[in-house]
This record gives structure tokens, C-alpha cells and sequence, in this order.
């Protein structure tokens, strides 16, 4: 996939959304990116797009959001503050990996090796010229 130009918060939400359209059960999500890149916006797109109600923020302190009631479960993880794989095993990664839902894990990189072999990786990253861009490899 090419690089997508992402001109403001308000178009990374809508690419989310449209992104939320081809995701089934199990998909699992690998954000990747600076601070202020666009994970979240992302994420709250997702949630539109799968219509669950609700306010989308960010789950940096509580470490997880469950978005429940739309067309898929959205568990929305932020491993920011996260030390160990430990850690992350012991809120429940396994448990959620093995759900009906989707999971879009924010600081994906931090904890490779627990990724699932189809996780889809997105990468976002700021330019030069204030935009963002978002690449999935």
C-alpha cells in the first residue's frame, strides 16, 4: 500500500471509518507512530465505521476501551506505559486476541513478538508540511 496523505484529524477519522468497512471478526490492528501522528483519530474512525456509540478516547491510563454494540466489538489498546510483554499478557492480550472482535493496539511496536502473525500494520508518521501520512505494511 502507498503512503496516504492525511490532511487533518477530521480526515484521518474518516479513513478510519472507511477502513472499519472491510474489517471481520479477529482482525487485529498494529498502530505505530510518533505521538500526535493520528493512532487515535484512526481509532475513532474505526469506531464510527463500525457503529458503536460512544466517545472514543484515548486509553492511555486505563490501558484499554471496549467499544461495544456496533457491527464487531472494538477493545482499543494503548501499550504506551506498558514495561513487559508480562504485562500486556496479564491485562488480557490473549483473551481479546481470542474474541469475536476487532483489536487496535496503539504502541504495537513495543511488543512484537505477541502480535499475531495477521495483524495488519499501520504505520503513522507527520510531515514536513503538517500533514500526516499512514502506511500499511
Amino acid at each position: 500500500m502507498a503512503s496516504i496523505i492525511l490532511p487533518d484529524a477530521e480526515a484521518t477519522i474518516a479513513f478510519g471509518r472507511d477502513f472499519a468497512a472491510q474489517l471481520r471478526a479477529g482482525d487485529v490492528l498494529a498502530l505505530t507512530g510518533d505521538l500526535g501522528a493520528g493512532k487515535t483519530h484512526f481509532v475513532k474512525g474505526l469506531a464510527a465505521g463500525l457503529g458503536a456509540p460512544g466517545e472514543v478516547t484515548s486509553p492511555t491510563f486505563t490501558l484499554i476501551h471496549e467499544y461495544l454494540g456496533g457491527r464487531l466489538p472494538l477493545f482499543h489498546f494503548d501499550l504506551y506505559r506498558l514495561e513487559s510483554e508480562e504485562e500486556l499478557l496479564r491485562i488480557g492480550l490473549d483473551d481479546y486476541l481470542e474474541s469475536a472482535g476487532v483489536l487496535a493496539l496503539e504502541w504495537a511496536d513495543k511488543f512484537p513478538a505477541l502480535l499475531p502473525a495477521h495483524a495488519r500494520r499501520l504505520h503513522f508518521q507527520h510531515q514536513a508540511d503538517g500533514t500526516r501520512a499512514v502506511e500499511e505494511s
